[in-house]
């Protein structure tokens, strides 16, 4: 589970995040900073580290991104060659420059963050896989995630409003990836676009 920039919304996450090898929060949070910034999947005859980065356009500043990406890819290349990094960033030029940036370095790059899946799925020259934003997990019809109604109520008035998770019907967006097993780059890069009207339930 990566994270991003509502890390520390819930106070309840400082008591297990040291503890929880599955959770991945961005590894350019500055030093000292609770949790860990990748992880190692051990697969049947692989290894596939996973980083979480947070980009600086629009968000709180951290430590830089691009540069934390290489000193973490360097140390992971030395244990396995399938690194995918969760590139946590508002501006799409951002994420775009990162995907340039880890081009032949990094096995897959996906950004997140915005909640809707872009069309630009590509293997980039140097063979990385790469797509601007994979999309989000959750209700399709609120607006990215959370009940329309206050959304909408914060647009036009420009008041406070809370905004709750919408219950409605499901959607589900991600990547599907080959690499190539002997330099672990990417092979092919396929959107996945699911909905709940979609899908037939026995």
């Amino acid at each position: 589970m990566t994270m991003g920039n509502h890390t520390w919304d819930q106070k309840e996450i400082f008591d297990f995040i040291d503890k929880e090898d599955r959770m991945v929060r961005p590894a350019n949070f500055p030093e000292g900073t609770p949790g860990r910034g990748f992880t190692i999947l051990k697969g049947k005859d692989s290894e596939l580290a996973i980083v979480n980065l947070q980009g600086r356009t629009f968000l709180p500043p951290l430590d830089c991104p691009f540069a934390k990406s290489l000193e973490i890819l360097d140390q992971l290349k030395k244990r396995t060659k399938y690194v995918l990094v969760d590139f946590h960033a508002e501006a799409t030029s951002e994420k775009i420059a990162m995907g340039w940036h880890l081009d032949g370095k990094a096995s897959i790059v996906v950004g997140t963050h915005t909640h809707v899946q872009t069309n630009d799925e590509r293997i980039l020259p140097q063979g990385t896989a790469y797509v601007t934003d994979v999309g989000m997990v959750g209700p399709r019809d609120g607006i990215l995630g959370m009940e329309r109604t206050a959304v909408l109520q914060k647009f036009k008035t420009q008041l406070p409003v809370r905004f709750v998770v919408d219950e409605g019907k499901w959607h589900f967006h991600a990547v599907c990836v080959d690499l190539d097993p002997a330099t672990g780059l990417g092979q092919r890069i396929q959107l996945i676009r699911m909905d709940e009207d979609s899908v037939l339930f026995e």
